[in-house]
């Protein structure tokens, strides 16, 4: 699974770098370094969405947030391993 996070000015304003740290400790407390590539990638369009963009193996997620990352962790990165 390839998951590239937005690193535009939107997303960054909106705490990109944060959910890439809670990624990569999500990844490890998982033990999916070798199933999951983290990446960071350009704007993806979606600036209005009320958190952090993301792909997931090309398909665009949006409105990550902090508050949000456990569920979104669980349903879109667990379930689709």
């Amino acid at each position: 699974m390839k998951i590239e996070v937005c690193l535009g000015s939107s997303c960054h304003v909106k705490g990109g770098n944060k959910i890439i740290d809670l990624l990569k400790k999500a990844i490890k407390e998982h033990q999916l370094e070798d199933k999951v590539e983290l990446a960071g990638t350009v704007c993806l369009g979606q600036c209005k969405s009320g958190g952090v963009n993301m792909k997931i193996d090309g398909t665009i997620i949006t409105g990550v947030t902090e508050k949000g990352f456990n569920e979104f962790f669980d349903e879109k990165v667990i379930k689709a391993l």
